[in-house]
């Protein structure tokens, strides 16, 4: 089984369906191959406190927000994550994901670490330094690291996945493409991704 998945390294719930996901596969025995799509929540904005993007983007009050804040983190732990969402940063993510296309088979290991450190280490992704560190963390080049987001090439695959999922109609993330024919949206609980990979099994098998 193939699984394409477009998601953003600042979207909770797309670390949350990761690792649904993951679940999922574990369950069900499978050893699919996962490949990693970029898409930018917010193309073009310069980074920001997250409280504040709840207040310019979804009119919510500053006690609002709050509370928005701890109800993700209490979804986070229902699927056994650690989210310190207070004073971390939104904005354009293009670093993040020239670095991940960079990244090649290592971009898996890379990805979970960005989101490790974002979401629990409380780590500013917008900083290319620490993106760097990060990369070097799971085993790639730090010169070569530093490098890459000039790399017109990497930039260009980023926009391509993003055109990619907007000629889907993707509108947020996570989104996943199972064998390039089934698509599920959102940050499902483990149980919903098995019922996909059983109607898929049984879609193949089918006359």
């Amino acid at each position: 089984m193939k699984i394409d998945i477009w998601s953003d390294v600042i979207c909770p719930f797309c670390y949350i369906g990761r690792v649904n996901l993951e679940t999922a596969i574990r369950e069900a025995g499978l050893e699919p191959v996962i490949v990693h799509h970029a898409f930018r929540l917010m193309p073009g904005e310069a980074p920001y406190p997250v409280e504040e993007m709840f207040v310019r983007r979804y009119g919510q009050t500053p006690q609002q927000a709050q509370a928005t804040i701890a109800g993700t983190e209490a979804a986070a732990a229902q699927a056994g994550l650690t989210f310190r969402l207070q004073g971390t940063l939104v904005g354009d993510t293009a670093d993040a994901h020239t670095l991940l296309a960079f990244a090649g088979e290592k971009a898996p290991d890379l990805l979970q670490r960005m989101y490790f450190a974002y979401f629990t280490q409380g780590r500013n992704l917008f900083d290319r330094e620490v993106l760097v560190e990060l990369a070097v963390e799971v085993g790639l080049d730090r010169l070569l690291s530093e490098g890459a987001f000039d790399f017109t090439s990497l930039k260009a695959r980023v926009e391509a996945d993003q055109k990619q999922a907007q000629g889907f109609g993707v509108k947020g993330v996570p989104f996943f493409v199972f064998d390039d024919r089934t698509a599920v949206s959102g940050a499902h609980p483990p149980s919903a991704f098995l019922k996909a990979f059983k109607a898929i099994a049984d879609n193949h098998a089918a006359p």
